[in-house]
């Protein structure tokens, strides 16, 4: 695409709306040459000149470039992005639902048809989706073309802007104004010394005037833009492995367990924990009436868990148990994490009384005999179990949170042994083939007819369970590092405005003229403030004047 070259004989890029060195306007300029009606005002967003995408269109850098660095693309992808973020909180992500349980399960169970096409839709997961991600470095790689395509420039503009600008620059000015001055000299030397009052930056050539200040708060979206995709990237790299860990650990009273995120190399035991209640007449009134309040029920005070840090020494082999150093004790309590190597585990749940173990008795149904007892690890049962004198037991199916399912048939919820439940195979010198029974609590049923032996409930083991929170985050001081970048922005952009006067001189007529990105009612008071006590007229603002026209011309 061919250059234009102006009058001035500055040569301007294709697509320049005026000249980069003198001001005229070089677009449809001749067209408008025979038009007697005011011509309509510069657009002053770029300082007139060519954008990228509004000079290339050839080949596929340049379309996607220019398709990236529309505003509405932009627009459009966070529309998406918002309306799918909605949708993802409809129903609670994966992360938050029982961690026992299959996430195809429990969405159908718990949310119906809608829950089933919820899951089979990706939105269980929907913050970690690949699409999700695709969208997000979409909306990153908008916000680059689109600062790039506008910032270059701009910049490139107003760091070679002149002082003295083509009338017709000027004419087009939203602020404007000329008359005849009688003692110039005087009256600008009294202007400049009220500009540099106001903080403004004044240039001279050839007896014109420039003043301007407040240029850096053009910037202020594009530093805008800066924070936000440095807030993208923290986000994105949350799921990068290793960055960011945020896990679930249930612990339960002298369990041992590695800590989920490390890879294996921290274990964490559970030496005891405690929860301390509010008690009814010893404490405080207002703890009193809470407790009514609550209809005397328990409120707990505190819940703690009093864990053992410990690292592996050697290294992983699968089946091997590890050899661990004691690193640190701790006491955990909400908000009074333990913390060591950049991780942080938080005390952030528990349950009282979890089934642990249960023992039963084989015993002779007819003579009350034990023939003797098992215990199960109702977390991780043996699948066979040996009395001794050609008497066993085999565990020929579990289920840790029983129920019978719609074809009446014994099923579990979760694998948390909440309702546990068996079928054991019971054999005896006399009964090699075994004989068949379901346990339950407070159920004993054959089903396969009358059994000579029966599993009898001996005892059972509970232990408290410790929920804790493991996280480690090293993309948080990325995503501070962007949110305190994007408000310098958005502070640079608010608070401040880039404001230019042009006062140049023609014989013995003065021109004024004036530009602001925003706030046109204090550039004109500042104006009005220079201008004071001079001979130059104040200039007129020619939108007001426009309207206040179009406004007479209806009501005549």
């Amino acid at each position: 695409m061919e250059n234009v070259k102006c009058e001035c004989g500055h040569v301007n890029p294709h697509g320049t709306i005026f000249c980069e060195a003198c001001g005229k306007p070089v677009q449809n300029e001749e067209e408008n040459q025979g038009e007697k009606e005011k011509k309509p005002l510069l657009d002053m967003r770029y300082e007139g000149s060519a954008r990228r995408s509004q000079t290339y269109n050839k080949s596929v850098v340049d379309k996607i470039w220019n398709f990236f660095s529309s505003v509405k693309v932009g627009i459009w992808i966070i529309v998406v992005l918002l309306i799918a973020s909605a949708l993802g909180t409809i129903y609670p992500q994966e992360l938050y639902i029982p961690p026992a349980m299959n996430p195809a399960d429990f969405y159908e169970q718990e949310y119906g048809i809608t829950g089933r096409l919820y899951y089979q839709l990706g939105f269980h997961n929907l913050y970690g989706s690949w699409w999700y991600m695709i969208l997000i470095a979409m909306l990153g790689v908008s916000l680059i073309i689109c600062s790039i395509d506008r910032v270059v420039p701009l910049y490139k503009a107003l760091k070679k802007q002149g002082v003295t600008r083509h009338e017709s620059f000027l004419k087009r000015q939203r602020v404007y104004g000329k008359n005849t001055v009688e003692n110039i000299e005087k009256d600008f030397e009294n202007v400049k010394e009220k500009l540099r009052k106001k903080h403004y930056s004044v240039r001279e050539e050839n007896g014109n005037i420039l003043a301007e200040k407040g240029r850096f708060s053009r910037w202020g979206p594009y530093v805008n833009h800066c924070g936000l995709i440095l807030f993208l990237i923290g986000a994105m790299l949350r799921f990068v492995p290793g960055m960011y860990i945020d896990e679930v650990l249930w612990l339960r009273e002298g369990e041992t367990a590695s800590v989920p995120g490390t890879d294996g190399k921290y274990y964490l035991k559970s030496e005891q924990f405690l929860v301390e209640v509010y008690e009814k007449g010893k404490e405080k009134e207002v703890f009193d009436e809470a407790i009514e309040l609550a209809g005397n029920a328990m409120v707990v005070k505190n819940y703690q868990t009093d864990v053992t840090l410990f690292e592996r020494t050697d290294e992983i082999i699968p089946g091997v148990e590890p050899e661990l150093k004691e690193v640190k004790s701790h006491e955990i309590r909400v908000n009074e994490p333990l913390k060591h190597d950049h991780y942080a585990v938080y005390q952030v749940d528990y349950k009282l009384n979890e089934f642990s173990t249960m023992s039963f008795t084989m015993v002779d149904k007819e003579t009350n005999q034990e023939f003797g007892s098992i215990t199960i690890n109702l977390r991780d049962p043996q699948d066979k179990y040996d009395l001794g004198n050609g008497y066993s037991i085999e565990l020929a199916s579990y289920f840790p949170d029983f129920f019978f399912n719609d074809e009446g048939e014994p099923a579990t919820k979760t694998k948390i042994p909440n309702n546990p439940a068996f079928v054991f195979k019971m054999y005896a010198p006399d009964k090699p083939e075994g004989e068949i029974s379901f346990v339950a609590i407070q159920q004993n049923i054959e089903p396969v007819g009358e059994n000579k032996y029966k599993m009898a409930f001996s005892g059972i083991d509970m232990k408290n369970v410790s929920g804790l929170t493991v996280r480690r985050d090293f993309t948080l001081w990325i995503l501070a590092l962007g949110g305190a970048i994007f408000m310098i922005g958005v502070i640079q952009g608010s608070y401040w405005h880039h404001r230019r006067i042009w006062i140049q001189r023609k014989n013995n007529e003065v021109i004024v003229a004036g530009h602001t990105n925003k706030n046109w009612f204090g550039l004109k008071n500042e104006i009005r403030y220079v201008l004071a006590d001079t001979g130059i007229a104040e200039p007129i603002d020619q939108v007001d004047a426009k309207n206040k026209e179009n406004k007479e011309n209806k009501e005549g």
